[in-house]
């Protein structure tokens, strides 16, 4: 991410609201990695959109921060054979999910059935259920209805972010800011001061790493 991005963005976010909504979020994907019986991070996309980015930048941030849970377990819709380790998870520990797991579900476009019925599985099991998603991150047509109601993913999340449904790009950045905010001790000064020193941090390139 360049400097020339990262200024046009928070001159374009100024006053909407939307980076004190990105610090709300990002402060509920901590205190749930961090508190007290916290167990592990699985971070899950959508069957055509794998939110790897999202997984290097949380692995970097677990390393440069105090909260080592917030260094993700991907999960893959269809992991291949012979994949490295972190690279081999699927959509089955989902459903193996209990209290103390975080599921941060990231979804541009729409879920399909199957995820929702999995991710269903892991808000039952005691789960806590986060989406970020591009406004509009629903079953659809045959998706889930299940008997408590819990129809698509806005439902069934218990914080959810909204970024809009236009060009992607907005969608990748709103990920870098998510992943460094979630790794800032909790506020001392305003939520728009702290992701304005975030976005400005970020001006760096990231360490990728394994990912």
């Amino acid at each position: 991410m360049d400097a020339v991005r990262v200024s046009a963005l928070r001159e374009r976010l100024a006053g909407t609201g939307w980076l004190e909504a990105v610090g709300g979020f990002a402060g509920a994907l901590r205190r749930s990695v961090s508190r007290r019986g916290a167990g592990e991070l699985l971070l899950v996309g959508t069957e055509a959109y794998e939110p790897w980015h999202l997984a290097a930048h949380l692995d970097d941030e677990a390393a440069w921060s105090d909260v080592p849970r917030l260094a993700p377990t991907l999960l893959r819709h269809g992991p291949t054979a012979g994949a490295p380790a972190h690279l081999a998870h699927g959509l089955g520990r989902l459903s193996g999910a209990r209290r103390g797991a975080t599921v941060l579900v990231v979804a541009p476009r729409a879920v399909g059935a199957p995820l929702l019925e999995r991710v269903l599985d892991a808000r039952r099991g005691g789960a806590t259920v986060l989406a970020l998603d591009g406004g509009a991150a629903a079953g659809g047509p045959g998706g889930l209805a299940g008997p408590d109601g819990l129809d698509d993913l806005r439902a069934l999340a218990h914080e959810r972010l909204a970024v809009g449904t236009g060009a992607e790009e907005p969608f990748d950045l709103a990920q870098h800011l998510v992943s460094a905010a979630a790794a800032q001790p909790p506020p001392r000064r305003s939520a728009l001061g702290r992701l304005a020193d975030l976005a400005a941090r970020l001006a760096a390139p990231p360490a990728i790493g394994r990912w």
